[in-house]
C-alpha cells in the first residue's frame, strides 16, 4: 500500500495534468459528433487492422495477429462500400506497415468519422480458450480484460520515444491505469449498443461463442472523436480457433458478422435521428390556443413506465397522461392532424401499434373524430 500511495504522489502532477486535458478533448469531442443534428446519417467509418509491419501481435503456431486483422478488416470495408455506398470507408493501413496507436485515432478524428472499428485476435496463456469479446473504451472489471488492453496496448513498445508521446504511461503497469478511472467516455453508450450488435451476430449469425460485450483501457480508443470499438475475433492460440480464422469461410463469417452489425446500428441511429427531428418539428406547429391537440400514443400501462426504459429505445420528450387509472405515453403535440400522421409513419417500424388520440384543452382523451369536428367547426 506505502508504495502504491507513493506512486500515486509522485505522478500527482502528472495526472493533474492528463485529467485537465482529458477534460478538455472530452468537451472539444461533444462538438465533433452531431448527435442532435437534424437527419444525422453515419457518412464515414474508419476501419482499424490491429498491429502490423514489426509489431506482429498475438502469435498462432501458424499465422499472426496483424495477417488476420488486416484480411478480415479489408473483406469488412469491401461488404460494406458493395451495400453501403453511401458510406465512406477508410482504413488506418491496407498493408503489412506499422502505424503508431495516436495515428489511428489521428485519422479517424481528421476524417470526422462517425465510427472507429479496430479489429484484432486474442491469445491467451491457456490454449482453450475461445471465442469473442468486443470492448468499449472503459474501466476494467476484472484481471482478464486488463490483460487483453495490455497485450493490445503494448504496441507502443514498437514506437520511438513512446514514453513522451503517452505521458510515461507503461502497457505492462497496473498503476498507469489509474488514467483511464478518470476519463468519462462521451460516446461510451453508442460505443456499447455497436459492441452489443457486434457480439449478438457473432453468436446468432456466425455461430460462434461469444464472451460478451466488455471494457478497458485501450490507447487506440481513447484519443478517439466518436464512437469506437475494439473486437477480438477470435483466439489465435487455441489450434481450431486458430485454423477457423486462417480460413477464407472463417473470415468472411467474422467479416460479414462485423457488417450487418454495422448496418443495423447505423440504421438504429439514424432512425432515431429522425424521430427526434420529427418530434421537434411539432413543436412549431403546435397551437396553443387550439382546444384540441394530438398526440402519439405509443405504449399505455396499468402502473407507470420510467421515461429510461429501454422500450423507449432513448427517444425524448415522452408525454406521461394518467387517464381513468391508465397510464398513457405519448410523444408530439399538435393541432394538426396530417402532421401528427407524418409522425406515426415515421414510428412505425420501431412502433407498429402507435396511434394517434386526441386530448382537449382541460387534458381528458377525446375521440380523434370529435377533435376533428371541433377542429373543422
Amino acid at each position: 500500500m506505502k508504495r502504491y500511495l507513493k506512486f500515486i504522489f509522485f505522478k500527482q502532477k502528472r495526472y493533474h495534468i492528463i485529467i485537465l486535458l482529458l477534460i478538455i478533448f472530452s468537451l472539444s469531442a461533444l462538438k465533433s459528433f452531431p448527435q442532435n443534428e437534424n437527419n444525422y446519417s453515419l457518412n464515414t467509418v474508419v476501419i482499424d487492422p490491429g498491429h502490423g509491419g514489426r509489431d506482429a501481435g498475438a502469435l498462432g503456431k501458424l499465422v499472426k495477429e496483424k495477417d488476420i486483422a488486416l484480411a478480415i478488416s479489408l473483406k469488412l470495408g469491401t461488404y460494406i462500400e458493395e451495400n453501403l455506398p453511401d458510406v465512406k470507408v477508410i482504413y488506418t493501413r491496407t498493408e503489412d506497415i506499422f502505424v503508431p496507436l495516436h495515428e489511428r485515432a489521428e485519422i479517424a478524428n481528421k476524417n470526422k468519422a462517425d465510427l472507429f472499428i479496430s479489429i484484432h485476435l486474442n491469445g491467451n496463456k491457456n490454449s482453450r480458450a475461445y471465442g469473442t469479446e468486443t470492448y468499449a473504451m472503459g474501466i476494467h472489471k476484472t484481471d482478464g480484460n486488463l490483460e487483453v488492453a495490455k497485450k493490445e496496448n503494448a504496441a507502443i513498445l514498437y514506437e520511438e520515444d513512446y514514453t513522451t508521446k503517452y505521458e510515461g504511461f507503461d502497457p505492462h503497469s497496473a498503476e498507469s491505469y489509474i488514467i483511464f478511472s478518470f476519463l468519462q467516455n462521451t460516446y461510451l453508450e453508442q460505443s456499447l449498443n455497436y459492441a452489443a450488435f457486434v457480439e449478438n451476430e457473432f453468436e446468432t449469425k456466425a455461430l460462434r461463442k461469444s464472451r460478451g460485450v466488455k471494457q478497458a483501457g485501450f490507447l487506440v480508443l481513447w484519443q478517439t472523436t466518436m464512437p469506437s470499438v475494439l473486437i477480438e475475433s477470435g483466439f489465435l492460440t487455441n489450434p481450431q480457433e486458430e485454423r477457423y480464422l486462417m480460413s477464407k469461410q472463417g473470415q468472411e463469417y467474422i467479416a460479414s458478422a462485423i457488417y450487418r452489425a454495422f448496418k443495423k446500428y447505423k440504421n438504429a441511429i439514424e432512425a432515431k435521428s429522425k424521430f427526434t427531428t420529427n418530434v421537434d418539428s411539432l413543436k412549431h406547429t403546435k397551437d396553443e390556443d387550439s382546444p384540441v391537440f394530438f398526440k402519439l400514443q405509443i405504449a399505455s400501462a396499468k402502473n407507470p413506465i420510467e421515461k429510461n426504459d429501454p422500450f423507449f429505445k432513448t427517444i425524448e420528450n415522452i408525454e406521461e397522461i394518467k387517464y381513468n387509472g391508465t397510464y398513457k405515453y405519448t410523444v408530439g403535440s399538435t393541432s394538426s392532424y396530417n402532421e401528427i400522421n407524418k409522425l406515426k409513419n415515421s414510428f412505425e417500424e420501431m412502433y407498429p401499434d402507435a396511434f394517434v388520440i386526441a386530448v382537449d384543452s382541460s387534458g381528458n382523451i377525446i375521440p380523434v373524430q370529435k377533435a376533428l369536428n371541433i377542429i373543422n367547426n
